[in-house]
């Protein structure tokens, strides 16, 4: 184990010279190498900051208005179905914009339910197992100016069904 911890504290400081010695070694400008880089990724980011803006207002506002509760007081029958609790359906809907919205809710509900209850056991392997699906789809076709993303929305669709019945399944032997 002692090793094991060695080697993840070593790993990025030696990854980062043989990068660094690699680019010597070649005769590269690596300072000038590493300045394009940092540039490219200043224009990313003003790239793809309206979109991370717009994303994060539309969570505040879902969550302020009260429809996220609306929405998951809708889904609580079609969802207990699927054996899953009332409180967990907001984490999912909301699990699917933003990651930081949904860790706020999970908090609330380990607060309520505790983090060994049913509950908080599958709202912990929900988070494990979904992303935050129309986040990534924004973020990164934005940032490459993809405006077709043909199968994507349907294939993580159902790589995160396969997740929400991979966390029920596991959840329900774990508690």
């Amino acid at each position: 184990m002692t090793f094991l911890m060695f080697l993840s504290e070593a790993l990025v400081p030696l990854v980062i010279f043989y990068i660094v010695g690699f680019g010597i070694l070649s005769k590269r400008p690596v300072f000038d190498d590493f300045i394009n880089g940092a540039k490219d990724g200043m224009k990313t980011v003003a790239g793809i900051l309206p979109t991370l803006i717009g994303l994060m207002t539309a969570v505040g506002v879902l969550r302020a208005s009260g429809f996220l509760d609306f929405l998951a007081e809708l889904l609580t029958k079609p969802a207990s179905f699927l054996f899953l609790p009332a409180p967990v359906v907001p984490v999912i809907l909301i699990r699917l914009v933003s990651n930081s919205a949904a860790t706020g809710l999970v908090l609330d509900i380990f607060k309520k339910f505790g983090t060994d209850s049913y509950i908080g056991m599958l709202t912990s392997v929900i988070m494990s197992c979904t992303e935050t699906l129309f986040y990534c789809l924004s973020v990164y076709f934005g940032t490459v100016k993809i405006r077709k993303t043909r199968y994507t929305l349907t294939g993580a669709l159902a790589a995160t069904a396969a997740g929400i019945a991979a966390s029920v399944f596991l959840s329900r032997f774990l508690v």
